[in-house]
């Protein structure tokens, strides 16, 4: 048989009831290209970009090693070109790269020379263009492949890469004398002893990374500790509040289901926090998760973000580039400020969503991707869907499942959590130590109706921090407008609290003066201290040595 002639049906064996695949007589696994990709991916984020080279090309050698032995039982040629120019032929029909017809001997003079690469086309999709070229496993491959053959070491090294943005890649495969020393630096990457020096450079890095981040965590959890021991959440969401545990437990609940969400709510509540709730609480979490301002980006460069585009579609795109949607493939996008986007834009999502691909601009050919998407906005719209300035289609096509944030002011047994929690935050990233908020302060905190809902309150605790002279943020401190709240501040429609809401308030204000004294706190509020053991037990605090203010 000629080498021409070798095609899928010599080489692939399937048993019918299926289990196991064989390619040149030996066991095979299908493996996705993209999964591949994650892969390197991985090893690049994890272990560094020598490391991963030389992970993935002494990889390559061994498989190619591999397939010249299986090869050799399969097959007589006679001729050591006839067998040189076998494997890449094999590798063509395991989909790996396509070879220009008249290059595919790597060991002649003019080198082989590769149409597409399915190592270069991931490369670009996870890392964008390289500097150098990325085909690492494929030259591993060849490499691997030929020293068999040839009965001795062989290095397939690459001068010209799809990766790093030139038409083909180029490779040439010699000996390492012949290489000499002119690629030297690359011939290491073949070597077991430079593979165990990236490793243990990158496991060092890793080590020393870990550490740093664990020494922040301790010092993080003992201030956390002594200023808010009670507001602690383990997925990051502070929610001592009724209203808020729903919208968390909605949160966990939708989480599991692959479905569309909207998320809605005032500016700054944190809907993008619930929404990476959705995404860690999800069959996604290993996925990437990924937050793009649609609102910040004008509708020419959103649609380049989005959906990627093909080299020379404009001025500038001088490659092909991937877009969120392919980005976050296997994980979540969320579209922020969904309500800003263009009715033009709002055709070309609802097509996206409906048809599961995109389409990068400048192609005519769509790619299919899976991505939950998730959409946040402060705006109402199904308001704008009555002015005709929202489609009504892409409305409900994206109100699957809706979750509305509260605002703070709806939700007041979150404030002091929060406040505690944003505190210790900011005290740990300015290095100072701040022990907690001074009693006048906290009442202040409790009267104000923050417009501005969490974010507003994250830059008071950021002031209060930076300005404190103490271990205290007193009430001069915080920032005018909080310092001039008072109990007679208007009350907006719907968010009026009961009688027993403020008098707990005013209750664990009293007892946080007083650092959780309750026979101190009992003779200031001129009750009984058995009324006020009553009062602090029906809030859930009788029990700890000292009851804490938060009611949680």
């Amino acid at each position: 048989m000629r080498v021409e002639d070798l095609h899928h049906g010599e080489l692939l064996e399937l048993e019918p009831q299926g289990g196991v695949i064989r390619f040149a007589g030996q066991r095979a696994l299908l493996v996705d290209a993209v999964a591949m990709g994650l892969l390197r991916h991985y090893l690049v984020e994890n272990l560094g970009l020598s490391a991963a080279r030389a992970v993935l090309t002494q990889f390559g050698f061994a498989h190619g090693w591999r397939m010249a032995e299986a090869m050799q039982k399969q097959f007589d040629w006679s001729s050591n070109e006839e067998w040189r120019r076998a494997g890449p032929r094999l590798y063509t029909l395991e989909g790996l790269f396509l070879i220009q017809p008249g290059s595919e001997d790597a060991l002649a003079k003019k080198g082989a020379m590769l149409l597409a690469s399915y190592e270069a086309e991931q490369h670009l999709l996870h890392f964008g263009r390289s500097e150098t070229a990325v085909c690492w496993t494929i030259c591993g491959l060849m490499s691997g492949y030929s020293s068999f053959i040839a009965s001795k070491e062989i290095y397939v090294l690459e001068d010209r890469c799809l990766g790093k943005g030139d038409a083909a890649c180029h490779l040439l495969g010699r000996t390492r004398e012949e290489w000499g020393d002119e690629r030297a630096e690359e011939l290491g990457f073949f070597e077991a002893g430079r593979l165990k020096e990236c490793l243990d450079v990158s496991l060092h890095r890793v080590t020393e990374t870990l550490k740093a981040a664990e020494s922040k965590l301790r010092a993080r959890h003992r201030l956390l500790s002594r200023v808010a021991p009670r507001a602690q959440a383990p997925d990051g969401i502070i929610a001592a509040s009724a209203v808020m545990m729903r919208v968390v437990e909605l949160a966990r609940r939708v989480a599991k289901v692959d479905a569309t969400v909207l998320i809605t709510g005032e500016s700054g509540v944190g809907k993008e926090r619930i929404a990476r709730l959705v995404h860690d609480e999800s069959p996604r979490a290993l996925g990437p998760f990924i937050a793009v301002n649609c609102g910040a980006i004008t509708e020419t460069l959103l649609e380049s973000e989005l959906f990627g585009h093909a080299r020379g579609a404009f001025t500038g795109a001088a490659s092909d580039r991937p877009g969120l949607f392919e980005a976050a493939n296997g994980g979540t996008l969320l579209l922020d400020e969904i309500g800003e986007v263009s009715a033009g834009m709002q055709v070309k999502l609802l097509r996206v969503l409906q048809e599961r691909e995109v389409r990068r601009v400048g192609e005519n050919t769509s790619r299919p991707v899976h991505v939950r998407v998730l959409a946040a906005t402060n705006r109402d719209l199904v308001r704008g869907v009555a002015e005709s300035t929202f489609r009504q289609d892409l409305y409900y096509r994206l109100k699957v499942v809706e979750v509305q944030v509260p605002p703070l002011r709806a939700r007041r047994d979150d404030i002091l959590p929060l406040a505690r929690v944003l505190l210790a935050d900011a005290a740990t990233r300015m290095g100072r130590e701040i022990l907690g908020l001074a009693p006048s302060a906290v009442d202040q905190l409790l009267r104000y109706d923050w417009p501005g809902n969490v974010r507003e309150l994250e830059n008071a605790m950021e002031r209060g921090v930076a300005l404190a002279l103490g271990g205290r943020v007193q009430l001069e401190d915080l920032p005018e407008e909080i310092r001039q709240a008072s109990p007679g501040s208007p009350v907006e429609a719907g968010t009026a609290r009961s009688l027993s809401e403020v008098e707990k308030e005013h209750i664990l204000a009293v007892l946080e003066q007083n650092d959780g004294n309750q026979t101190r706190t009992a003779k200031q509020l001129r009750i009984g201290s058995a009324t006020l053991y009553r009062r602090l037990k029906s809030y859930g605090l009788i029990g700890s040595k000292r009851a804490g203010p938060t009611g949680s």
